[in-house]
């Protein structure tokens, strides 16, 4: 490697080397290469994966099915010769994948990507040059950033790194690390600078861990987990290891900075893609519902009506989260200055709502819960794999952690006072820039997703009974964000040499909801005119804020009977299709 050239940034559109073929035809590719995931006889349908799962290893038909697909160029940026100009786009193409397997989806590509996330932001042309070769090779990469003895507080990092004449020394260890067993290039965050301080004190690195001394490099296998299993977790310890000066990935100092807008980007996709496992649940929960799966007597459920209400209510929770998932992923191309907190409130809003909904549908599934065969056996997988996705340096308290400094400033210069935020925000697939990592931002202040929630809110009319509901339950998020102003200005302001006190955590989980609610808000009224009639329908939505209401306290009306029933005709309907639960409504294979 070369440290030569400036910081890794995405070119502007115009590449020769972007995609000739749209997003719509690759997914479409996708979906058919992995063919009808029930199919006996299918290599990387449910009872492959579920095989490989029992022996703990990745689906290697999976990932043979995937290089062939081409899947390893997609992590790399078009101007590099690959096939990445778009988050949105990476977004849908991966969700088939984890829609059979989150394991085989995290381990083939996106711990591959978010380690690259990092060269792309800062690495130098040479870096760039060499981590692109060996990806659009097939080559994978590792990211060595969690600290598990400290609650994964990558800034308290156990591995630092000592100058040299003409190298570094690397000291310490990081115990768990995804694919580090095949991988061809490690990134290390590592401390290079003593003292207590975060800024200024930690560095990354790109190293090539096949030219590391094995006597002062180890790397030491972890035990399956319970979720996940088929991931390879290992540790590494590196002791006085010397490696190249050109091996730091952007200024000595310059980790922190990397890592926190490298975070918006692996935050946002990670959380987004893993709703695509709850998909399969609710799909697994129809059929046993209606008596399709294995062991199904088709005689239906002792209560039929509280099953529907489970049912639509899954598929409610699956659209309401994804409002925020698709919206915060369109906003690093639309609205990246202000995707630090979008990124971070995806990623809260995870375990509150995905993991509280595979635990609903379970009860749909009674006995069924315990299959560990086939397209049923899949749910006991994702259940178990679902909750990994929300650990590690970007859980809860990080994702907090990145919202509380913020909230003082959005709540002085931005709520009621800025502008909403572009329709095209809100409309899935819609056309938008390539994605650039240098427009990034650690914070700037506004919130135009909010000013939507006061601007739909505004305009609402209509006297049917869906709309009245979803008038008065705007009108009362509006309200919530007015005393979640007042509360966050009354507040004294966050001293860094005192702890946080509790109140700020518990209005950053309000304005979440809020912030959700106002996504759900933006998609409903963007696209009255588009493509899919059922997310023009008002029912949904007021369905959406009406949980949302619920979990901030006692929401302003009853939710009508005709939207429930309205919902659950549409699961109903997108089973008997194939059609997929989330926004995009595609066709799935089967």
């Amino acid at each position: 490697m070369v440290n030569a050239g400036g910081p890794a940034l995405l070119p502007a559109p115009g590449s020769p080397h972007a995609p000739a073929d749209d997003a719509p035809a690759r997914v479409a590719r996708v979906e058919a290469l992995l063919g009808d995931p029930e199919a006996p006889g299918n290599p990387v349908g449910y009872r492959a994966l579920l095989r490989a799962d029992r022996r703990a290893v990745l689906s290697a038909e999976g990932e043979a099915l995937l290089d062939d697909f081409g899947m390893h160029r997609e992590f790399v940026p078009a101007a590099l010769g690959g096939r990445f100009d778009s988050a949105e786009t990476l977004l849908r193409l991966m969700r088939p994948v984890f829609r059979r397997d989150v394991g085989l989806g995290t381990g083939y590509g996106m711990t591959t990507f978010m380690a690259a996330s990092d060269v792309w932001m800062h690495g130098s042309a040479g870096q760039r040059d060499w981590l692109a070769g060996l990806l659009l090779g097939g080559s994978k990469a590792a990211i060595a950033q969690h600290e598990t003895a400290h609650t994964n507080d990558f800034v308290r990092s156990q591995v630092r790194a000592e100058t040299r004449p003409g190298a570094l020394s690397v000291t310490g260890g990081k115990p768990v690390v995804n694919n580090l067993h095949r991988a061809d290039a490690l990134v290390l965050f590592c401390r290079t600078a003593p003292g207590p301080g975060a800024t200024g004190s930690h560095s990354a690195l790109l190293l090539d861990p096949h030219t590391l001394p094995p006597d002062r490099y180890r790397v030491t296998r972890r035990p399956p987990a319970l979720g996940l299993r088929g991931c390879y977790f290992a540790g590494v310890e590196l002791d006085a290891c010397p490696v190249p000066e050109d091996t730091l990935l952007g200024p000595p100092g310059s980790g922190v900075l990397t890592a926190l807008r490298s975070f918006q980007v692996s935050r946002t996709l990670m959380a987004s893609l893993v709703s695509a496992a709850v998909d399969t649940a609710l799909r697994t929960a129809v059929a046993v519902d209606r008596g399709q799966g294995p062991g199904g007597s088709g005689t239906g459920p002792v209560d039929p009506q509280n099953t529907a209400d489970t049912l639509a209510g899954a598929f409610v929770n699956l659209l309401l989260y994804d409002c925020l998932a698709v919206v915060a992923t369109r906003a690093l191309h639309l609205l990246p200055a202000e995707t630090s907190v979008y990124s971070a409130a995806v990623k809260l809003l995870l375990p509150r709502v995905l993991n509280d909904t595979m635990y609903d549908l379970a009860t749909v599934l009674g006995a069924h819960i315990y299959t560990r065969e086939g397209p049923v056996g899949v749910f006991q997988k994702h259940l178990r794999d679902v909750p990994v996705v929300s650990l590690g340096h970007a859980g809860t308290v990080a994702c907090q952690a990145t919202i509380i400094p913020q909230l003082r400033p959005l709540a002085e210069a931005s709520w009621f006072t800025g502008a909403p935020a572009p329709a095209a925000l809100f409309r899935p697939g819609a056309p938008m820039p390539p994605f650039r990592y240098d427009r990034l931002a650690l914070a700037c202040g506004r919130d135009s997703v909010n000013a939507t929630l006061l601007e739909t809110a505004a305009c609402l009319t209509g006297t049917g009974a869906a709309q009245r509901a979803l008038r008065h339950l705007a009108g009362q998020l509006t309200a919530e964000l007015h005393e979640l102003r007042g509360r966050v200005l009354a507040l004294p302001p966050l001293d860094v040499t005192a702890p946080v006190s509790p109140a700020w955590f518990a209005l950053t989980d309000r304005y979440v909801l809020v912030l959700a609610a106002a996504c759900v808000l933006g998609v409903w009224r963007h696209n009255q005119d588009g493509p899919d009639p059922f997310l023009a329908d008002p029912a949904w939505a007021v369905a959406a804020l009406h949980r949302i209401a619920g979990r901030l306290g006692t929401p302003a009306c009853d939710l009508p009977a005709q939207c429930t029933a309205r919902i659950h005709q549409e699961v109903l309907a997108r089973y008997g299709d194939r059609r997929s639960f989330d926004l995009y409504n595609m066709p799935i294979p089967g």
